[in-house]
């Protein structure tokens, strides 16, 4: 079967045909370093690892980069403020900004780490690429594409016929859409035209330029790290939603000016994260980090199996009565791996049968514009299946061994089921001490308040046929 992407660009699903044989070529937009990634942030880097993972699943060698934004991102107002995001989180904490960008940085391999995300092949810096966006704005220059206005250098996007292809927000609905909520800007032709290069000599973080002392625009890194890393045409280019205009609109009309050749081929982004039905917002206080969910005891392994559960072009609701639900499934995931140790019984040829139709199901699902919902349904429907033939004891233990060998193929792509070391307290280890001299002594009553006691504690009490086990929960 072929693997299928939606690709917003055609805004239809598109069979995936890389440009070099098995080789991909692909761009993730990283975060800017002013603060702490949210979770609808992580939503989307979550989605660029399982797309990374499943195309590495399928026999491919992906390269992909993710780039660090930090100088540069503006809106229109902080342009004609001259403060970007960096400069405010600098003055907010009152730190240098460049620690600002290093503890920040930091803050987002942590966060990746945690989730699982695997490591980029490059996870490139905008402060350190000044040099590339310079001579991808002399080029754009060069072919009447930009122009330098009182030592800021614009993109005319009128000069780009193709302005729009990729949100359909095209020149004349812009016009006719902008009434008067832009500040007019007299250094543009037109208020449509973004900023390559932006004068400013007060602003913390600035390069000589052939134009003015000044920092380069928020759009124009992405295009020339791609460059620099992935070449002029790329495969796959993702984001959020929220990316798709002015970002990468602009990002498209830059490269493509500049190189006369598609940008990309296939663009991928993620829908938003709604916080119990609403918009995340600090004002109505349910704005998430990673780290906010960690220290209301969630995992991030639980996290990653939530995200898995909604398709990433559709809307998701997050909730924390839905990541309960999560982490009760990933527990019985997790449950059944170790319970594949404990096999023995006789060998059964249907398990063969069983495994295989799995391994479809799920190449299908995937292969469907990475369908998560779809294959985890497969693998919990497989699982209740073996778990009937395990309670029957019509399984031997080489049965077991290949089901965990798929599981942990499956497991390559979804990046779940890793089971993490647990730091009992002395205080839970003394209760389980004393518990289980109550159970030798058949002091059962003793026992079950032993049991309730640790459940107070956080963590949960299994008897099992090799004594108790011990579970942290929620």
């Amino acid at each position: 079967m072929a693997i299928k992407f939606y690709n917003t660009l055609s805004k239809s699903k598109e069979v995936f045909k890389p440009i070099e044989n098995k080789k991909v070529r692909m761009y993730t937009c990283g975060p800017t370093v002013y603060d702490y990634i949210h979770i609808g942030n992580l939503r989307a880097y979550v989605f660029s690892d399982i797309l990374r993972r499943y195309l590495e699943y399928s026999g491919y060698n992906v390269k992909k980069i993710v780039n660090i934004t930090d100088v540069g991102h503006l809106t229109h107002e902080e342009i004609e403020s001259g403060i970007d995001k960096m400069e405010k989180a600098a003055k907010r904490e009152d730190k240098d900004v460049w620690d600002i960008a290093e503890f920040y940085i930091n803050a987002f391999k942590k966060d990746c780490e945690e989730m699982n995300i695997k490591e980029p092949y490059k996870l490139p810096r905008a402060t350190e690429h000044i040099k590339e966006m310079i001579k991808l704005v002399e080029k754009l220059i060069e072919k009447k594409y930009a122009y330098i206005s009182n030592g800021s250098v614009y993109f005319d996007v009128h000069k780009f016929k193709d302005y729009g292809k990729l949100s359909g927000n095209t020149i004349e609905k812009l016009e006719a859409g902008r009434g008067g909520r832009v500040k007019h800007n007299p250094d543009k032709k037109s208020q449509l035209d973004f900023a390559l290069w932006i004068k400013n000599e007060n602003h913390i973080m600035k390069w000589e330029s052939p134009w003015s002392v000044g920092y380069p625009g928020w759009h124009l890194e992405c295009s020339a790290m791609s460059m620099k890393y992935l070449g002029e045409t790329i495969d796959i280019h993702t984001g959020g939603e929220d990316n798709i205009f002015p970002h990468h609109e602009s990002e498209i009309a830059q490269s493509e000016a500049a190189n006369g050749k598609k940008f990309v081929n296939c663009w991928m982004h993620v829908r938003h994260l709604l916080i119990e039905g609403e918009k995340m917002s600090k004002s109505l206080d349910n704005f998430y980090t990673l780290q906010d969910l960690i220290d209301k005891g969630h995992s991030p392994k639980t996290i990653r199996y939530l995200f898995l559960n909604a398709h990433y072009r559709k809307p998701m609701n997050f909730t924390m009565e839905s990541l309960g639900a999560a982490k009760k499934t990933l527990d019985s995931l997790i449950e059944f791996m170790e319970k594949l140790d404990e096999v023995d019984g006789k060998k059964n040829p249907i398990v063969k049968e069983l495994i295989e139709n799995v391994k479809m199901e799920f190449r299908k699902a995937m292969d469907d514009d990475l369908n998560t919902p779809i294959a985890l349904s497969a693998i919990h429907n497989f699982i209740s299946k073996i778990n009937k033939l395990i309670d029957e004891k019509n399984m031997c233990k080489r049965d077991a061994k290949k089901i965990k060998k798929t599981m942990q193929e499956f497991d390559n792509v979804l990046g779940v089921l890793k089971i993490d070391k647990i730091n009992v307290p002395k205080e839970v280890k003394k209760l389980l001490k004393q518990r289980r001299i109550s159970r030798k002594n058949k002091d059962f009553k003793e026992s079950d308040e032993i049991r309730e006691k640790i459940k107070k504690l956080g963590w949960e009490v299994q008897d099992t046929e090799k004594g108790q086990k011990i579970i942290k929960r929620i």
